[in-house]
């Protein structure tokens, strides 16, 4: 996987797929599985590593990991990689652990660095909107991690599309433009066509969708009976099985991935990167076979006119808010 895009108008190039470190990398993996899929990852082409603060379980451990293999592993190939982290969900208690005030963000994105033992990272993230903090504090913060070395480019996470025209302007305002949204977006979570991708590539501005795959719902995990088959439970989602019209549209979907060569997960990964101002999908692995299978999509035929349509049919049935809204 040698084919990089370019992160909207800016010099950084993303490989197609990317490897987030969000539930695999914690201390509920051993480490030695944490490393076969990291070395695998890099030898196949992906050479950005994604974290946050919090990234575990526990907080911090996704970081305190990666440090290790950095260390042991990667050292001679720091230049290599890309590494990124962020700021801006609940990291240690009281008002100075979250969302994004000037504290919060200097004080963790030093934290993040001890962690994994760098000097810097090459993206730091504000990774989401701050609802009391001003937009300028929270930008003014990500240009002084730059100025002071600590990261050498700086982004934005989740935030909608008039909070992005804000945040751009402040950071070119301060001569720190953002590179890249972080938006989540999959073939079932599409909030980022109702102007965010308009104002990303007006602004210059890359993005790397996370959870592509829905987090494992646009896999063949929840194509059986509705529950996740195989998989870790993580806390966000429902422990509910998946209504039946949705298992059903599920279904189709992943018949119109085999009718394209392709598992279901594979295509819902290239259905992502066929949106111009997305350079990357940022997928989480447990497995040496599940990444390839992931790094597999970006080999898949190009999507016409006919099979997006069905996919838009399909997905128009699939509503995962109302799925975790009637589990609670």
């Amino acid at each position: 996987m040698t084919d990089y895009r370019q992160v909207g108008t800016s010099g950084v190039y993303l490989p197609p797929v990317s490897l987030g470190l969000w539930w695999n990398f914690g201390d509920n993996i051993p480490f030695d599985r944490q490393r076969e899929l990291l070395r695998h990852a890099f030898d196949r082409g992906v050479t950005h590593f994604d974290l946050a603060n919090n990234y575990g379980p526990p907080y911090g451990s996704a970081e305190t990991n990666f440090g290790r293999a950095m260390r042991e592993d990667f050292a001679p190939y720091r230049d290599e990689l890309l590494v990124s982290s962020k700021a801006g969900w609940d990291m240690w208690p009281g008002p100075y652990g979250d969302l994004g005030s000037r504290k919060y963000i200097l004080a963790s994105a030093e934290q993040s660095l001890r962690r994994m033992g760098l000097d810097h990272v090459d993206i730091f993230y504000s990774h989401r909107p701050d609802p009391v903090t001003p937009i300028e504090e929270t930008i003014g913060a990500l240009d002084t991690l730059v100025r002071q070395g600590k990261a050498r480019y700086v982004g934005i996470s989740q935030y909608d599309e008039k909070q992005t025209v804000v945040a751009a302007a402040v950071a070119r305002s301060l001569g720190t433009p953002l590179i890249i949204h972080q938006p989540s977006y999959s073939i079932v979570n599409r909030w980022v066509e109702d102007g965010l991708t308009r104002v990303l590539a007006q602004e210059g501005m890359g993005a790397i969708a996370f959870t592509p795959l829905a987090q494992g719902v646009l896999t063949d995990k929840y194509l059986g009976d509705g529950r996740a088959q195989r998989a870790q439970r993580r806390s966000s989602l429902p422990d509910a099985p998946l209504p039946h019209g949705a298992v059903s549209a599920l279904r189709g979907l992943n018949l119109v991935a085999k009718e394209r060569g392709q598992t279901l997960a594979q295509m819902a990964i290239q259905w992502v990167l066929r949106e111009p101002t997305v350079a990357s999908a940022l997928i989480g692995a447990s497995r040496v076979e599940q990444l390839d299978d992931n790094l597999a999509a970006v080999n898949g035929p190009a999507f016409d006119t006919e099979e997006l349509e069905r996919i838009d049919a399909l997905a128009d049935t699939i509503d995962l808010d109302r799925w975790a809204d009637s589990a609670r």
